[in-house]
C-alpha cells in the first residue's frame, strides 16, 4: 500500500489539524477545572490561612510544566511528537485520583505537579504538530486556532466547574470531570493522532539543506532564546510575564472576589469570561499577526493586560467591574499569546523549532511559579489589591521591553536564512548566525 503523500498546508492536513484542535480542547479543560474551585478548596476543605500556601499548587504546576516544556522541546525531534503527546496524557490519568483521595494539601500539590507534566507534554506537542502541518504561510492563524481550542476548553471547564460547585462538592466535581477528560484525551491521542516528522523533513528540504539535520543542543537553544537573539529573548520575557499575571488570575482572583462576598457561581463567571474572550479573539489575532507583523500586537497586548489588572486592583471586588476587567484582560492576552509562539517559530529553522518553542515555553510557564510566589507573598503582606497592582506594573513594563528590544519586521513571515529577501527583516550578522541551529 502506497503511503499518503505528505503536503504542507491547513487545507491539505485538515483532518489531522482538526483532531489536534480537539485534543488541545481536552488539554485546556483538564487545567480549566481548577480555575474557579481549587483556590477555594484550599481555604474551605484544608483550612489554609495563607495566600502563599494556597497558591503553592500553582508553583508546583508551573515548575513542573516549565521543566517538561524544556525537555519536550529537545526530545520531540528525537523521540517523536506523537509519543510525547501520549506520554503527556498518561501523566494526567492519576491526577483525578490524587485529588479525590487527598488527605492533605500536599497531595493536591503533587497532583498539580503531574498536571504540569501533562500540560507541558500534551500542549507543547499539539502546538508544534500544528506548526509542522501548516508550514510557514499561515503559522499565526494555526496557532490562533490551537490556543483558541485550548483556552476555550479552559473557559468551558472553569465556568461549568464553578456552576456545579454551587450544587455539588467542589472536590467531587474536580475528580469526576477530570477522570473523564483525561481518559478522553488519552484515547484520542493513542488511536487517531499521527506523527508529523515527515512534514518537518519536507519543510526543512525547501531550505536547500539536509532534510534531516541534527537538532540543536539544549544548551545552544537555551542561550539563543534566553539572551543571545533579541527576537527570541524579548518573546521569552513577555511570555514569562504573561503567565505571571495568568497565575494571579487563576489563584488570587477567586480569593479576592470571595473575600468581597462573591458566590462560587459569580467567581466561576469571572474565571470563565477571561479565557473565553482570550480563546475566541485569538483566532483573529493570530491571523492578524501574519498580516501586520508580530511586534505591534505583542506590545499592545501587554499594555492592555496591564490596564485590565490596574482596573481590577481598583474594583473593590465588585463582580461587574471584575467581569469587565476580565474581558479586557482576555483581549490583551489574545493579542499576545499566539503571536509570541509564531514570532519564535519565525526566527528559527524548521528542525530547530521544537527546541526554540520548548525554551520559550520553559520561561513562559516558569511565570506561573513566579506569579504564584509574588502574588501569594505580596497578598499576605499588602492585601489582594496591592498584589494585583504590582503585577499590573510588571506587565506594562514587559510590553515596553518588547517595544525597545524586539527587531521590527514588515510582516510576520519567516525570518530564517533562505527566506525571501524582500520580506526578511534586517538583522545584524551575529543575530543572523545565532538564529540557525
Amino acid at each position: 500500500m502506497t503511503p499518503p503523500q505528505i503536503r504542507l498546508g491547513l487545507r491539505e492536513n485538515a483532518s489531522q489539524f482538526a483532531l489536534l484542535v480537539a485534543v488541545n480542547g481536552f488539554v485546556g479543560m483538564m487545567v480549566g477545572l481548577e480555575r474557579s474551585t481549587l483556590p477555594l478548596l484550599g481555604r474551605q476543605d484544608f483550612g489554609l490561612g495563607s495566600s502563599a500556601a494556597v497558591l503553592s499548587f500553582i508553583v508546583a504546576f508551573g515548575v513542573a510544566k516549565a521543566l517538561t516544556n524544556l525537555a519536550a522541546g529537545t526530545l520531540a525531534q528525537r523521540v517523536g511528537r506523537r509519543r510525547l503527546l501520549i506520554a503527556g496524557w498518561a501523566a494526567a490519568l492519576p491526577v483525578p485520583l490524587l485529588i479525590a483521595a487527598a488527605p492533605s494539601w500536599g497531595w493536591i500539590v503533587a497532583a498539580n505537579a503531574l498536571l504540569g507534566v501533562n500540560q507541558g507534554l500534551a500542549w507543547s506537542m499539539t502546538v508544534v504538530m500544528k506548526i509542522d502541518l501548516v508550514g510557514p504561510k499561515r503559522r499565526g492563524f494555526a496557532l490562533g486556532l490551537n490556543e483558541a481550542a485550548g483556552y476555550g476548553g479552559v473557559a468551558l471547564a472553569a465556568g461549568l466547574s464553578g456552576w456545579l460547585a454551587g450544587s455539588f462538592a467542589a472536590r467531587d466535581v474536580l475528580w469526576v470531570a477530570g477522570a473523564a477528560i483525561a481518559a478522553g484525551g488519552f484515547l484520542l491521542s493513542m488511536l487517531f493522532v499521527r506523527d508529523t516528522a515527515g512534514h518537518v523533513a519536507l519543510e526543512q528540504s525547501t531550505h536547500g539543506a539536509d532534510p534531516n539535520p541534527a537538532p540543536p543542543r539544549l544548551r545552544a537553544a537555551l542561550a539563543k532564546a534566553t539572551y543571545r537573539v533579541p527576537a527570541l529573548r524579548s518573546c521569552s520575557q513577555a511570555g514569562l510575564v504573561n503567565n505571571l499575571n495568568d497565575a494571579l488570575a487563576w489563584g488570587l482572583v477567586p480569593l479576592f472576589l470571595a473575600a468581597h462576598g462573591a458566590s462560587a457561581r459569580q467567581i466561576g463567571l469571572v474565571a470563565a469570561v477571561y479565557p473565553a474572550v482570550w480563546a475566541l479573539a485569538q483566532i483573529a489575532t493570530g491571523d492578524w499577526s501574519d498580516r501586520i507583523g508580530r511586534k505591534p500586537l505583542i506590545v499592545t497586548g501587554m499594555l492592555v493586560q496591564g490596564a485590565a489588572l490596574a482596573a481590577l486592583s481598583l474594583s473593590g471586588g465588585r463582580v461587574a467591574i471584575a467581569t469587565a476587567a476580565a474581558v479586557l484582560l482576555g483581549v490583551g492576552t489574545a493579542l499576545v499569546y499566539p503571536t509570541l509562539i509564531a514570532a519564535i517559530s519565525d526566527a528559527v529553522s524548521p528542525v530547530g523549532r521544537a527546541s526554540a518553542v520548548g525554551v520559550y515555553r520553559f520561561w513562559r510557564d516558569l511565570g506561573y511559579a513566579l506569579g504564584a510566589l509574588i502574588a501569594g507573598t505580596v497578598a499576605d503582606g499588602l492585601g489582594y489589591s496591592g498584589a494585583i497592582a504590582i503585577v499590573a506594573g510588571l506587565t506594562a513594563a514587559s510590553g515596553l521591553w518588547v517595544l525597545h528590544d524586539m527587531p521590527a519586521a514588515p510582516r510576520g513571515l519567516p525570518r530564517r536564512l533562505g527566506s525571501d529577501p524582500q520580506t526578511e527583516p534586517i538583522l545584524t550578522p551575529p543575530e543572523r548566525a545565532a538564529i540557525e541551529p
